[in-house]
């Protein structure tokens, strides 16, 4: 590999580097096989997310409050369980013992540090996406007739409502890829090296603008098969999660000097 940018990092300097498609198969085999070799921290890690998931649909059913109050509590825990994935693969890397109490406390202290602001910066993120969505659709299908999102289906064939379809799936595309740039490397970052957010996500867009071909399968590969494994009922996801957390820690590594 070779060096493509070098960024300042506190005292230390963050080298990103150049990466291949070869990098992301090395990165998936080596989730799999810290997957495999500690199961019961991928599956606690993963229920973070499923359980986080089921609130979002029972409690949050038919209620706009309670479905925006679980939507935005979420992100704030989801990278927690992410850093407890990304510490159980940097402790085998390191050959270091693999306790609970250990990964638990380095996740424990990860509130005092960076992961919080990134946790807060996914929060408003998602706040102003859900924003451009509901003025997207108003714009496409605020003089549309419609009794009940839920009972007006075929308000959604006509011309409006494919072009609303349409403008909303490409521009969540656009936004959820620059929200995976801004966190793909930053996450694990901030949990390996003292650096301040700020620096961990400019980083992180720096590694995936320098390797946009690489970082673009990626994203496909995880969005497409996170979509998969939501079916059925989000069990899916207490596979495919802990796989795509010990990979991210490879694929991180392999990112930065």
């Amino acid at each position: 590999m070779t060096t493509n940018e070098t960024l300042s990092g506190g005292s230390e300097k963050l080298v990103v580097r150049d990466l291949s498609m070869s990098d992301i198969t090395a990165s998936l085999r080596a989730g799999v096989q810290d997957f495999r070799r500690a199961p019961q921290f991928g599956l606690f890690f993963s229920a973070v997310y499923v359980v986080g998931g089921f609130l979002m649909l029972w409690v949050g059913a038919g209620h706009v409050t309670w479905t925006l109050a679980t939507s935005l509590g979420f992100p704030l825990i989801a990278p927690f369980a992410a850093a407890g994935l990304y510490e159980v693969s940097r402790r085998m890397e390191q050959d270091e013992p693999l306790k609970w109490g250990a990964v638990l406390g380095i996740v424990w202290n990860e509130r005092t540090r960076q992961l919080p602001w990134l946790g807060a910066i996914i929060v408003i993120y998602f706040l102003f996406w859900t924003f451009l969505a509901h003025m997207i659709f108003a714009l496409f299908m605020g003089l549309s007739t419609m009794t009940n999102v839920m009972q007006s289906y075929e308000v959604f064939l006509t011309p409006n409502g494919l072009a609303m379809i349409a403008v909303e799936l490409g521009v969540g595309a656009v936004l959820a890829f620059l929200l995976f740039s801004m966190t793909v490397v930053s996450l694990p970052l901030v949990l390996h090296r003292e650096v301040d957010f700020v620096t961990a996500m400019l980083t992180s867009m720096k590694a995936v603008r320098g390797n946009m071909v690489v970082m673009l399968a990626w994203a496909m590969i995880i969005a497409v098969t996170s979509l998969l494994a939501l079916l059925p009922w989000f069990l899916g996801l207490m596979i495919a999660l802990p796989i795509f957390g010990h990979a991210t820690w490879h694929l991180y590594r392999r990112a930065l000097e």
